[in-house]
């Protein structure tokens, strides 16, 4: 189970989704990364899971999901499955889970620590994030955890009405914004900026880290 000085740490900054902290509670994230960085897992940081990704900040996690406003039992994409530790938080919270990675160690090395989950609510596949999952679509939400230039269109088309999408949006050197679309009707999208972030750049033909 998760430090309770990293639990501590969210609702002092903020975090109040009471179903977002106990799923982030019941993990350990010390799992999701190898090695020496294990000793570090509490914290509030980003963390290196090889491959030149991270485990992203707890707090950033946090937020995302709390934005996100995922409900038991919605079918949700996310886009860069990474460490697993975001996939593992969206699983917590009931939701069905596509996730797509690129680098297919990554991949191997999250469906290791979520096979528990896998061929239940878990499905998982090496791939293009830039092109979501468009034969599982539509999706209630979908989160992307690398940024992207513009949202891409591909992943807006796999919202159903009403769905949200959540990205961090902007070029590497300028500030980013983490932006929460909804879809209002079949050409209809609202958007609210919710936050200046910093987040590793999305390219064509690649997924982020999670």
């Amino acid at each position: 189970m998760e430090d309770s000085r990293l639990i501590d740490a969210l609702r002092a900054q903020g975090i109040r989704d009471s179903r977002v902290l106990r799923a982030m509670e019941a993990l350990n994230r010390g799992d999701f990364v190898e090695g020496a960085e294990r000793s570090n897992a509490w914290r509030d940081e980003p963390l290196p899971i090889g491959e030149a990704q991270t485990i992203s900040q707890p707090y950033v996690v946090a937020l995302m999901t709390q934005a996100l406003g995922v409900a038991s039992g919605e079918r949700v994409l996310e886009v860069g499955t990474g460490s697993g530790y975001q996939t593992a938080v969206l699983l917590g919270l009931g939701a069905e889970v596509y996730t797509v990675e690129l680098r297919p160690a990554l991949a191997e090395r999250a469906r290791a620590r979520l096979s528990g989950a896998v061929g239940q609510m878990l499905h998982m596949r090496v791939g293009d994030g830039w092109q979501g999952w468009p034969e599982e679509a539509p999706f209630d939400a979908i989160i992307v955890t690398a940024a992207p230039d513009v949202v891409p269109q591909a992943l807006l088309a796999q919202l159903r009405v009403g769905g949200r999408l959540l990205a961090p949006v902007g070029p590497p050197d300028k500030p980013q914004q983490l932006l929460r679309v909804t879809r209002r009707g079949e050409a209809s999208f609202d958007t609210e900026e919710l936050l200046a972030v910093r987040f590793v750049p999305m390219t064509r033909g690649e997924a982020g880290s999670g």
